[in-house]
């Protein structure tokens, strides 16, 4: 069956960290961009960061540059998502999201998508 699985997310402090995972099973995530994305109540899916298959080209949307950090460990078949200096504007349901491509790509093009995990930044 493939799927792909987030894990790390939860309550945290304004200020503070959290590593989520996206683990990939049913297939290998060697050949495919990954994706972060997250939905605020009420807005838009919207892009985080994307690590290509190729050269592992990273992409970092505005609002997360310096803070965050896209990493993916092909032995274990994870992507990883540090993310430090938390904000309450981070508050969302964090989703990864696979697509075979050595490239990020647009949201409709991805094949793959996680079940999400939820991140609370609230003091």
């Amino acid at each position: 069956q493939v799927q792909l699985v987030e894990s790390g997310g939860g309550l945290v402090q304004p200020g503070g960290s959290l590593r989520l995972s996206c683990t990939a099973s049913g297939f290998t995530l060697d050949y495919y961009a990954i994706g972060w994305f997250r939905q605020a109540p009420g807005k838009e899916r919207e892009g985080v960061s994307c690590m290509g298959s190729g050269d592992d080209s990273t992409y970092y949307a505005d609002s997360v540059k310096g803070r965050f950090t896209i990493s993916r460990d092909n032995a274990k078949n994870t992507v990883y998502l540090q993310m430090n200096s938390l904000k309450p504007e981070d508050t969302a349901v964090y989703y990864c999201a696979a697509v075979r491509s050595y490239a990020c790509s647009p949201i409709p093009l991805y094949d793959y998508w996680g079940q999400g995990t939820q991140v609370t930044v609230s003091s």
